[in-house]
């Protein structure tokens, strides 16, 4: 097993329940008391699944909720809220905004695993089944190989879908060239910047022909990022 779960809660003795509660069911616990302090983790580590109360300091759990349903990096992610927000509007809120699964306070540590295990098991097939992938305009099915900008065929070639489908993976992220080489090329040796460096120009170019939007950024010294 040993997914990360990643959990915000600021009372000690419900932290220190769900952190043992997850310890002995073979999860990884990773805990905060601010919801602030997780959201500067996630710049480094993606969790496998969300357990967030709504009454935290710095940040309403409601917000927490729209921001990372909102962000590409995180929307696939299941969300379950443990709150002592228990009337049927506080739980119609949360799964309006996004939410997975809604457990109120007090709870029992075997439904909070049961839940956990089933939220993590749609998530994984929903995965299996998730063929397309779209940001802003353009839209890449994934089985089929083929990418398109407003319903119209970019015509890529494998290289470009390739590169344009890690760099939409991996939205706002700066992609540096050495990466993206031995991403693509499944190389460890990176030689030539212009090779890639005309690979993304004619993605570019194709992408320019239908919008006048700017969807691959040049990061100087770095590499490329795809942005919307």
């Amino acid at each position: 097993m040993n997914e990360v779960v990643f959990f915000v809660e600021d009372d000690e003795g419900i932290f220190q329940l769900i952190d043992a509660t997850l310890s002995v069911s073979n999860f990884k616990p990773v805990g905060f008391t601010d919801p602030l302090e997780m959201l500067e983790a996630l710049k480094t580590t993606k969790p496998d699944i969300f357990i967030l109360d709504i009454m935290l300091p710095n940040m309403d759990g409601y917000d927490l909720i729209k921001h990372l349903k909102e962000n590409p990096e995180y929307s696939h992610i299941p969300i379950i809220v443990v709150s002592a927000k228990s009337s049927e509007l506080d739980k119609v809120k949360g799964l309006d905004l996004g939410c997975d699964d809604y457990l109120t306070k007090p709870f029992g540590v075997l439904e909070l695993i049961a839940r956990i295990k089933a939220n993590l098991r749609r998530a994984e097939h929903h995965s299996e089944l998730k063929e397309i992938l779209t940001l802003g305009e353009i839209t890449l099915d994934l089985s089929g190989y083929t990418a398109s900008i407003n319903g119209k065929d970019l015509n890529l070639t494998l290289k470009e879908f390739e590169i344009l489908k890690v760099l939409m993976e991996n939205v706002d992220k700066a992609m540096s060239r050495e990466k993206l080489f031995k991403l693509i090329w499944n190389s460890e040796y990176f030689i030539e910047t212009r090779c890639l460096d005309m690979h993304i120009k004619s993605i570019r170019d194709k992408i320019l022909k239908h919008t006048d939007k700017e969807y691959i950024v040049t990061v100087r010294g770095v590499g490329y990022k795809f942005t919307v």
